[in-house]
């Protein structure tokens, strides 16, 4: 019991303590004491899931929105892009331009990569650092097969095929194990994504009328400005050294290739042929991990990595004779360390623990921007890209975790951080910009308490303080933003999460479950203000040109976030398995506009949802499932969701979605099959720029020799 608690790596007694908790691979290194799930590989097949996000639109309180069939972003407890951290491996792929609200870059991670995908529901910065207000998601990769003591090849081949889409695609992969100290996996992937077909336009629950966006073709079902193109690749190698410990050396890619922004393919009330396309999206990470031997009676890891993030954008408006583009490359090189200490005994029933670590993110911009006037053929460079090339940031910091437990039924958490994050930026006199020059040194903490009053029961209570600082995006950038043009705010401060939440598990050999309550204070929580067009900064058209315009600014009160979420997990005889989920999240703040009313809801917070699965599998390999997903309608609205086209005049309506999955896998072959969407319903998770799929197959063979 003790080193369940401990760390998320340790032994559990009879499996039922990790049943109810993280459930994850030993990589994930989540704390149990909270409110977490994984989503494992198994599920991931099974679910037939079209992208890491879309892996976890079955997991509590999370929801799953997309801005293009190309990205998708999890919003974790109401909160979504900088203020969730994503891990690949431990490693962080947050960098500094990571802009407000949804972001792609969940979406670069290769979900046939992966063994399993974890979820922490509220703060986490004392472990985790910046950015962790809402949650943070860890993706864990596969790893190279055990060691063997003769060479062997273990080889995967996996093809892919979806019909509302059109997609086409798969993976290759190889395995050697045998090679001494050594075992390595590498595979090669990637898939053609046509235009998306849903069940129909989502119309205005109060008009009647379809959301301005997508744009439709004639059949009033396919979905402009969808499709894309990737291509991924990955190497990883493991060398066992007894005596020096375990050395892992890993890279990894992944590109997209023509994908447009829905919502601006075309823009809201703009002809038809404006287009905003990602020509090109690239993550590469390249890093090394050490673990130290298991002699050793500390345990932990280190890490050292290099991380870029590159994309080139291209806005064509083919009426006006213009192209707008911008490239942006983010460089960004990591340094972690963790320690967890073994157990020291006091007497017969008192034990405490240890976890510390430190690490070090330093990030570096290169950014620029043309204009070309295609009736005359010259191109036009400007000043300054998106953000001013040069620009950078530094964000690390040291913490502290402690355990005590008294007994088996009692256990005491706290920790702390002292981080420090440094954001810098060039003047560009010819675009008006001026310098930023800024340093914080924010702090995190968390206090738990959890007491078992029976072996089959657990309650917690934890209090988390938890932060973000600014970023580069925050303070200097100039983009499109959802509906209008987002300008600079070089005075921001931090913004601040505290977190109280309550939870209860419950784990027997046939029942897991558990359910969590949860109140969020956020203090300078940054909104979109609305400005006027006298607003824009100098050499700016493309703000002015816009129909709306913003600058983020600290919000002047605190805003609240409160919800609950519920999950369940029931297992029967003869294979029988049940699933279900509850996550609701209410969130409201000052309103960013003066003279309004005094509290206002927070943009884009997902309404009442859920999910049931309900399967069946025979031991000989063969298994069923029927899925069903469902979300109220979503009528509290911000200021900026009343404007924003995405969303239906007064709101999103809600949908029920059902899905049937079936499949057979051994040792050789796996096939799985999925009807999604059986009913055909048209519907748009809230928030997203496109409808779902409407009725159409999915399907995978994949051959393991």
């Amino acid at each position: 019991m003790w080193t369940v608690i401990l760390m998320a790596t340790g032994a559990v007694d009879g499996g039922a303590a990790l049943e109810t908790t993280v459930r994850a691979s030993p990589a994930a290194q989540l704390p149990l004491e909270r409110a977490a799930s994984t989503v494992t590989g198994e599920e991931l097949d099974r679910r037939l899931v079209r992208s890491a996000p879309d892996a976890l639109r079955y997991e509590p309180g999370v929801s799953v929105q997309q801005t293009a069939h190309g990205q998708a972003s999890a919003y974790v407890r109401g909160l979504t892009g900088q203020q969730t951290l994503l891990l690949f491996d431990g490693i962080r792929l947050n960098t500094t331009t990571f802009r407000q609200g949804p972001n792609q870059y969940f979406f670069t991670v290769d979900s046939q990569t992966l063994a399993s995908i974890s979820t922490l529901r509220g703060g986490a910065s004392t472990q985790f650092g910046s950015d962790a207000l809402g949650g943070v998601l860890w993706a864990t990769p596969l790893d190279p097969p055990a060691q063997t003591s003769a060479l062997e090849a273990h080889g995967r081949l996996r093809l892919r095929a979806a019909s509302a889409d059109g997609e086409l695609g798969g993976r290759a992969e190889v395995a050697l194990s045998g090679l001494g100290p050594f075992r390595v996996l590498a595979g090669v992937g990637g898939r053609r994504v046509g235009l998306l077909v849903s069940g129909g336009p989502v119309r205005s629950l109060v008009t009647g009328q379809p959301a301005d966006v997508p744009r439709f073709a004639p059949d009033g079902k396919t979905q402009l400005g969808t499709g894309f193109n990737e291509v991924t690749a990955d190497v990883r190698a493991v060398a066992d050294l007894e005596r020096l410990g375990s050395f892992t050396l890993a890279a990894n890619t992944y590109v997209a290739l023509d994908a447009p922004r829905t919502d601006q393919c075309p823009p809201a009330f703009a002809p038809a042929g404006d287009c905003l396309t990602y020509e090109r999206q690239l993550r590469s990470l390249v890093y090394g991990t050490w673990k130290p031997p298991p002699t050793w009676s500390w345990t932990g890891r280190a890490s050292l990595s290099w991380q870029r993030q590159h994309e080139d954008r291209t806005l064509r408006r083919p009426l006006s004779f213009t192209q707008l583009s911008g490239t942006d490359t983010v460089d960004t090189f990591g340094l972690t360390a963790r320690l967890e200490s073994p157990t020291l005994r006091v007497g017969d029933a008192l034990r405490f623990g240890l976890v510390t670590g430190a690490d070090l993110y330093a990030d570096r911009i290169s950014s620029n921007a043309a204009v070309r006037f295609s009736d005359v053929d010259v191109t036009v460079p400007l000043s300054r890209g998106q953000y001013v090339s040069g620009a950078g940031a530094l964000n690390g910091g040291a913490y502290v975790d402690l355990l005590g437990q008294l007994h088996d039924w009692l256990a005491l958490r706290a920790g702390a951080r002292l981080g420090l994050s440094v954001v810098s930026s060039p003047a560009d006199d010819a675009s008006a910009t001026l310098p930023v020059d800024l340093a914080w040194l924010p702090w995190a903490a968390h206090v738990g308490l959890e007491g078992r009053p029976a072996r089959w029961l657990t309650l917690l209570a934890n209090l988390d303080a938890s932060f973000r600082a600014p970023n580069v995006d925050d303070l200097t950038s100039r983009q499109q933003a959802g509906p209008g043009f987002q300008f600079e705010n070089p005075a921001l401060q931090p913004e601040r999460a505290t977190t109280v939440e309550l939870g209860a598990r419950v784990a027997a050999s046939w029942l897991v479950a558990e359910a969590w309550a949860f109140h969020t204070w956020l203090d300078g929580l940054m909104l979109r203000v609305p400005k006027g067009f006298l607003d824009c900064p100098a050499a700016s058209p493309e703000c002015r040109a816009s129909w709306f315009r913003y600058q983020l600014a600290n919000a002047a009160a605190p805003s609240t976030l409160t919800g609950f979420e519920g999950a369940l997990r029931l297992r029967a005889p003869a294979g029988l398995l049940a699933r279900a989920s509850l996550s609701y999240a209410v969130g409201e703040g000052p309103s960013p506009t003066p003279g309004g009313a005094s509290r206002v809801p927070l943009s884009r917070v997902p309404p009442l949802n859920g999910t049931v699965e309900l399967g069946w599998r025979h031991e000989a390999g063969v298994y069923g499932q029927a899925a069903l997903r469902w979300a109220l309608a979503q009528t509290r609205l911000a200021l900026t969701d009343t404007s924003d086209p995405r969303i239906p005049v007064g709101g999103t309506p809600g949908f029920a979605v059902v899905d049937v999955r079936a499949g057979y896998r051994d040792g050789l072959l796996g096939v799985g099959l999925v009807l999604e969407n059986v009913l055909d319903a048209a519907y748009r998770v809230h928030g997203s720029s496109i409808n779902g799929p409407g009725r159409g197959l999915s399907f995978f063979v994949e051959l393991s020799p």
